[in-house]
């Protein structure tokens, strides 16, 4: 069985990324099995885990193939096993021809059947594409936040900071602007910033097994602080945290009230300008303002909240 013996006891088998160079990955935690895809060559250089980006189970590298690479890798066993089979069988084929009038003759043919079919696959197309900040891994995810598969630090403030970086480049654009178009590109810029941050406390809160809001900032601050206990504000002169509540008030009149000033915002947002039943005056100085303070806000939130790494599952 020469044939079968040099085939060895190991095989190694190329899983070829896609066209765009990402290679799919599966969390094997039966309670999640989350896809995602990451590119090789990217990212950690030295022997190190890896992290599944949605629940931060942790691992060797080799659990984390996918079942569809699995299948591709058992088929093209199975297509080398049954060849060599075939073949050593093949060398054993004889054809002894009858001799004499009373001769019988004795043959061994093999006939094989059709080869073992490969289980070829294609990667999946994800939603987010990512290159981590920390490590500079280029990952793929669904969804849009995650943990970094090979250093193990979440997402979410890179996130924000990307989101952030759009309002600032509406608020260039609303500087060069004609007045009508220029106000409303100050207002969506506040809008993004506040939907962003709320996106992203949301997320890192709900790490926590926490479901807070953060468009009503100070209501943000007393829940994060009685249920994680931590006050994120306090890395804010009073002004400043002044300014970012009623900013994030104002964002509410555009939201729900096309802008013109309530009781409720007059009651809450500390705004000596404000008069019942006119339009809310929005800056493009105070909404860049406002960006920086959000992101003194997300960091203090994020450094309390999230380690570098997810908590390794047992």
């Amino acid at each position: 069985m020469n044939h079968v013996q040099r085939l060895g006891k190991q095989f190694r088998i190329l899983l070829h990324p896609d066209e765009d160079g990402y290679a799919g990955r599966e969390c094997p935690d039966g309670a999640c099995l989350g896809y995602f895809t990451i590119t090789p060559g990217t990212g950690v250089t030295v022997a190190a885990p890896c992290f599944c980006p949605y629940c931060g189970h942790s691992g060797e590298q080799n659990a984390f193939f996918t079942t569809e690479q699995i299948e591709y890798a058992r088929s093209i066993v199975v297509r080398k096993v049954m060849d060599a089979v075939v073949a050593d069988l093949k060398s054993l084929e004889f054809d002894h021809k009858p001799r004499g009038p009373f001769g019988i003759g004795i043959s061994m043919k093999v006939q094989a059947s059709a080869p073992k079919p490969i289980h070829y696959y294609r990667e999946k197309q994800l939603e987010t594409h990512v290159v981590c900040d920390n490590c500079t891994l280029r990952y793929a995810i669904y969804g849009v936040f995650g943990w970094c598969p090979d250093c193990g630090v979440h997402n979410s403030l890179q996130i924000l900071t990307k989101n952030l970086e759009l309002a600032k480049k509406e608020l260039a654009l609303a500087e060069r602007a004609d007045k009508e178009l220029g106000d409303y590109l100050i207002g969506d810029a506040l809008e993004n910033v506040v939907s962003a941050f709320d996106g992203f406390g949301r997320e890192i809160c709900a790490k926590k097994d926490a479901d807070i809001h953060f468009q009503n900032l100070p209501g943000a601050r007393r829940r994060v602080q009685e249920t994680l206990g931590i006050d994120f504000a306090d890395v804010l002169v009073i002004d400043h945290w002044e300014h970012a509540c009623r900013a994030f008030q104002k964002r509410h009149l555009l939201a729900h009230k096309m802008g013109v000033i309530d009781d409720d915002y007059v009651s809450k947002a500390n705004d000596p300008a404000a008069i019942v039943g006119r339009k809310v005056g929005i800056s493009r100085d105070e909404v860049t303002l406002t960006v920086r303070i959000t992101e003194a806000l997300a960091r203090r939130l994020f450094e309390g909240l999230l380690q570098s790494k997810p908590s390794s599952k047992p």
